[in-house]
C-alpha cells in the first residue's frame, strides 16, 4: 500500500467530517498512552475535539513523531455512520497509509535504561529519603530513574539531559542542582519535579511521564500524551515497570492478594 503524506490522511479525515459549519472537526483520542485521530470519538478512549477552518491556509500537524511516524487511516462503521481514525478498531478496515514528519525543536527522548527486573540495589536509601522529601511514591521515583538512565548517574542523553534522573541542564539549575552527577542531588531534584506535575496532572501518571519525557508545554500543545514515538515508548514502558516496582517494594501485598483470593475460592 502507498505512503501519503499527513496532509492527505487528515484531508481525508475532514471531507468525512459535516459541511455544515465552516470548519471541520477532528478528534484527537487518547488511550494507553497512544494517540489517535478520528472522525467521532472512539469508544473506550479520552477524546478532544479539534476545529479546523475550511479556509485554512495549513491543515496543523496534530500528529508527529521525532524522525518519522508510518500510520494507517481506518474506515469503520459507528452508530449507523462511516467513521475515519488512525487507530485500527474492531471492524476497521484499511484505507490509506501515511508518513508523519519530525516536529521541530521537540525535546523527547528515548529513555536510556533498558526493560528488566526492578533494580532495589541502587541508591536506596537516595530513593526513600527523597520519595519521604516530596511524597512521591518510592516505586515511582525508582520507575523514572531506571527508564531514564538506567540508574546511571553518569548518564548523558543525546539531547543533553544528565545525571540519574536525567534533568535538562536549565530544569536542574531551576531546582537547585550544584552537581548534576551528583546521585542524591538529581534524585532529590527529580523527585521535586515529580512532584509538581504530579500536582499539575493531579495524579494522572500517564500524563507525569509523557512531561517529564517531552516537557509539560508539549503535553499542553497536543492536550495529552504527544504522538512522538520516543514518548509512546517511554509512558508505556513507565507504566509497566512501575507495576514491578510497586510489586518488588511491597511483596506482602501481592501475598496478601493471593491468600485472599485462595480463601474465596475454599469458600
Amino acid at each position: 500500500m502507498p505512503r501519503y503524506g499527513f496532509s492527505l490522511a487528515l484531508a481525508a479525515l475532514l471531507m468525512s467530517a459535516p459541511t455544515v459549519l465552516p470548519a471541520r472537526t477532528v478528534y484527537r483520542c487518547l488511550r494507553d498512552g497512544t494517540v489517535s485521530l478520528a472522525t467521532a470519538p472512539e469508544p473506550g478512549s479520552r477524546c478532544k475535539a479539534v476545529h479546523i477552518d475550511d479556509n485554512a491556509a495549513k491543515l496543523p500537524n496534530l500528529w508527529g513523531s521525532i524522525g518519522t511516524h508510518h500510520g494507517v487511516l481506518y474506515e469503520r462503521q459507528q452508530d449507523g455512520r462511516t467513521v475515519y481514525g488512525t487507530r485500527e478498531l474492531p471492524g476497521s478496515v484499511k484505507v490509506l497509509a501515511f508518513t508523519v514528519e519530525t516536529p521541530k525543536g521537540a525535546q523527547a527522548h528515548f529513555g536510556m535504561g533498558s526493560m528488566g527486573p526492578p533494580r532495589l540495589d541502587m541508591y536506596p536509601a537516595q530513593f526513600r529519603a527523597a520519595a519521604r522529601a516530596t511524597g512521591v511514591e518510592d516505586a515511582w521515583l525508582r520507575t523514572i530513574a531506571h527508564v531514564e538512565s538506567g540508574f546511571d548517574r553518569m548518564a548523558v542523553s543525546p539531547k543533553g539531559a544528565q545525571g540519574v534522573m536525567q534533568l535538562m541542564p536549565e530544569t536542574a539549575k531551576r531546582l537547585g542542582v550544584d552537581d548534576p552527577y551528583s546521585a542524591e542531588q538529581s534524585i532529590n531534584a527529580g523527585a521535586r519535579q515529580l512532584k509538581q506535575l504530579t500536582a499539575l496532572y493531579r495524579g494522572d501518571l500517564t500524563l507525569v511521564a509523557a512531561a517529564y519525557n517531552a516537557g509539560v508545554a508539549t503535553v499542553e500543545r497536543y492536550g495529552g500524551v504527544p504522538p512522538y514515538a520516543e514518548t509512546e515508548d517511554y509512558v508505556a514502558k513507565a507504566i509497566a515497570l512501575h507495576s514491578r516496582y510497586q510489586a518488588a517494594l511491597n511483596p506482602s501485598v501481592k501475598t496478601r492478594r493471593k491468600t485472599s483470593r485462595t480463601r474465596r475460592k475454599r469458600r
